[in-house]
């Protein structure tokens, strides 16, 4: 007779395993994101208070534009991530009844990260960026991200369900596997690039290609590193804080594949009305709104377990926490789909309003969830009570205040902006031609913005306090209890459900009610290399199908005969443009509607973008758009204007470069540059030869016209020349005068 052991695929002996959990590593990841989560909120409110009040931007390190890709790096991949990895570790343990695999990498997979994230906070402030969007960080930073996350995180995971003594592998697992290999892929194929030299490169995409590949990464960069894991998350913390089961099994099933197929298809919606195909962000805007079903599942699946037990959550600071958090998701995920549209796109886009609704989701959903689980956790992991409730409900409700204010006065500032750019007076023209009436009326906007950063981050000093004062009321020594359990047998097979289906083909019934009750689902759950494949396969095809067109079919991205690769000293100045972080400020890409062809020029066409590497379209507008300000203004109007902008526009928000005036250009260096995109495809005839020459030739030029039209004197070898060259050629191609003939194809 076999015993319950076998029953349950385990071994037939009596003969039972002992264990005990790593919480070791559980206590350093949550200690980081307690840490990184205050920095990533503090530059959060300094980048903030910058807005209203641009004196406080300190060249050349402390500027905007390159504290703001700190502030999204921190927010997400040093709090968000250490968070994700204490979920991981502390739940993957418990859920497959084993330690974890190794604990050498357990700590590699510790200190890597942290290494990493420091390495963000080192470079992005020095200039150090590829100006991507939440993948900013340089080739060396690249390479260590990959190390860590497969071969030491992905090993980990991956090797402690290999030796699991829990068959069925739980929900939470599956959000973990599925964003483990999808943000491998995502980070791999997207930060392909050639190194230059030191710690600066160029991606091998460009113009068009490399947009589809930014947003097919930066979408799904949110898909799968601020919602797989954090639904993962709730999976597992929330039915243990309300000691509730699941909602449903079933909908948590239909919830993670249609997530997993659907979630990939959508970034192209970013890029409405841009040089990017129709077609491909028309199909991202589709899968977009198809995303709103299976992302509301798991909002109910994660609010209908609190059935039963919903007074709790008036006496219990972790479940208020969780509440609003799967809240925030579930008005976060309406609202994603809803800025799919088109014709919603066409307002928001750009605008503050983009800004709004990713801090809904980020401090909302993943803060809120992240406070939840340190709360439920700290008591479990320093073996005493939480120091304080009161403070807790304190923090929730601090916090709350702070996302209400914050959301609410950037929504009215997104809308705002949309709507001034876009108004027309009685005659047909503008109604507000300069840029800077839109930054005057958000300034009330901008302030209370920085009045609910300011209470966040006050609830997350509370969390800190309460976890510290926690840790020092911990005992001696902590308990380590050894735990049991009998290890899987190699062969299992699955246990026929009921009989409800009566038939004389027994075998047909039974497979049918495999599959009306889930049992091939089941059986999925207990095989993770196959669970791992078909999440692989549903991934990669999706991204396949997107991704082929756009590089293989020419006619998506029409050539121009007159567009030309940037001179070797333009390019320079692109490279400054970038590493002051200007591209948070400021689009390159005029789309066509009249509002922008009035205010800014003639449409961006994609052929116009053939030569860059990286692509600067930007994602969002305090400042005007640049593509068409080549020969917009004058040398010295431009001179001026980086020095110290408020000398020619007096309400700018934008800061100070007068670094730029003094800082020498490496002329010797720009050769590297050159033969790099070369490499890449950039077709440089006499600059494969003499680039730096021909750099110096330029800039004399320019400081000789300089000197006529302003007085600036000796700047003929500063980085201001090498960046006015740049912003001078800035949509400029298309006015050239070509020949007929010699034309390869015209964008439309």
């Amino acid at each position: 007779m076999s015993t319950q052991a076998e029953a349950n695929g385990h071994t037939t002996t009596d003969e039972l395993e002992a264990f005990v959990y790593d919480d070791a590593i559980v206590r350093k990841f949550m200690l980081a994101t307690l840490i990184w989560g205050f920095v990533a909120m503090l530059v959060g409110l300094i980048i903030a208070l910058q807005l209203g009040a641009p004196e406080l931007n300190l060249p050349p390190w402390l500027t905007f534009g390159r504290l703001r890709p700190l502030h999204t790096n921190a927010a997400i991949f040093a709090f968000g991530g250490n968070a994700i990895f204490t979920a991981v570790y502390y739940s993957t343990q418990r859920l497959c009844k084993c330690r974890m695999f190794s604990d050498r990498l357990s700590n590699l997979h510790f200190w890597g990260w942290q290494g990493i994230i420091a390495s963000a906070a080192i470079t992005l402030p020095l200039g150090f960026t590829q100006a991507k969007e939440y993948a900013e960080l340089e080739w060396p930073i690249d390479i260590a991200i990959a190390v860590v996350w497969v071969g030491f995180f992905g090993v980990n995971f991956f090797g402690t369900l290999m030796r699991r003594r829990e068959r069925h592998m739980y929900v939470a697992l599956w959000f973990y596997i599925a964003t483990i290999i999808t943000v491998a892929l995502l980070h791999v194929f997207n930060s392909l690039s050639a190194p230059v030299f030191g710690l600066k490169s160029y991606p091998v995409y460009a113009g068009v290609q490399d947009a589809f590949m930014q947003w097919w990464y930066g979408h799904n960069a949110v898909a799968f590193f601020l919602t797989t894991p954090f639904l993962g998350l709730m999976y597992y913390f929330l039915p243990k804080a309300t000691n509730r089961p699941v909602f449903s099994y079933k909908l948590s099933i239909i919830h993670f594949w249609s997530l997993v197929f659907i979630y990939i298809w959508a970034g192209p919606h970013h890029l409405h009305y841009t040089a990017l195909p129709a077609w491909a962000s028309t199909l991202g805007m589709l899968f977009s709104l198809m995303l709103w079903m299976p992302s509301w599942g798991g909002m109910i699946n994660g609010l209908l377990t609190l059935r039963g037990a919903w007074n709790k959550v008036a006496v219990d600071p972790v479940l208020k926490f969780f509440v609003v958090g799967i809240t925030f998701y579930g008005m976060s995920t309406f609202e994603g789909p809803m800025l799919s549209i088109k014709s919603v796109n066409s307002l928001a886009h750009y605008t503050d309003w983009i800004i709004a609704h990713v801090h809904s989701g980020t401090l909302g959903w993943n803060g809120f969830m992240t406070f939840g689980m340190v709360y439920w956790l700290a008591p479990r992991l320093f073996q005493t009570k939480l120091w304080s409730t009161k403070l807790a409900t304190a923090h929730f409700w601090i916090g709350t205040s702070g996302i209400l204010l914050y959301v609410l006065s950037i929504y009215t500032a997104g809308i705002t902006q949309g709507l001034m750019w876009r108004a027309f007076d009685a005659t047909g023209a503008l109604k507000y031609p300069d840029f800077v009436e839109t930054t005057i009326a958000l300034m009330p906007m901008y302030w209370i913005r920085a009045l609910g950063g300011t209470l966040y981050l006050t609830g997350v000093v509370l969390l800190g306090v309460n976890i510290y004062k926690t840790w020092r009321n911990r005992p001696e020594k902590y308990d380590e209890p050894v735990h049991y359990a009998p290890a899987l047998t190699r062969k299992y097979e699955d246990p026929a459900p009921p009989p409800t289906v009566y038939t004389a083909n027994v075998e047909f019934a039974r497979k049918g009610e495999l599959f009306l009750h889930g049992g091939w689902h089941r059986r999925w759950e207990r095989l993770p290399l196959r669970f791992t494949i078909w999440v692989l396969i549903v991934v990669a095809a999706a991204s396949l199908f997107e991704a082929i067109p756009t590089f293989l079919i020419k006619s998506n991205v029409p050539t121009i005969a007159s567009v030309e690769p940037y001179t070797p000293l333009e390019l320079a100045g692109r490279d400054v443009y970038i590493a002051e972080g200007c591209y948070n400020c400021h689009s390159q890409m005029v789309r066509p509607m009249r509002a922008e062809t009035e205010r800014y020029g003639e449409y961006s066409k994609p052929g116009e973008f053939v030569y860059d590497h990286p692509f600067q379209w930007g994602s969002r507008r305090i400042g005007p758009d640049l593509h068409r300000v080549g020969g917009k203004y004058s040398h010295d109007w431009h001179v001026r204007h980086l020095e110290d902008p408020r000398q020619l526009i007096e309400n700018s928000i934008m800061p100070a470069y007068p670094h730029l005036l003094t800082e020498n250009i490496n002329f010797e260096a720009i050769q590297r540059r050159v033969n790099v995109m070369a490499m890449l495809g950039v077709p440089y005839g006499d600059a494969l030869e003499n680039a730096p020459e021909m750099a110096r030739a330029q800039a004399s030029q320019i400081a000789r016209e300089l000197e006529e039209q302003g007085g600036y004197l000796d700047l003929d070898d500063k980085k201001i020349i090498a960046l006015v060259a740049y912003l001078q050629r800035l949509g400029a191609d298309i006015n050239k005068p070509i020949d007929e003939d010699a034309a390869t194809g015209a964008a439309p």
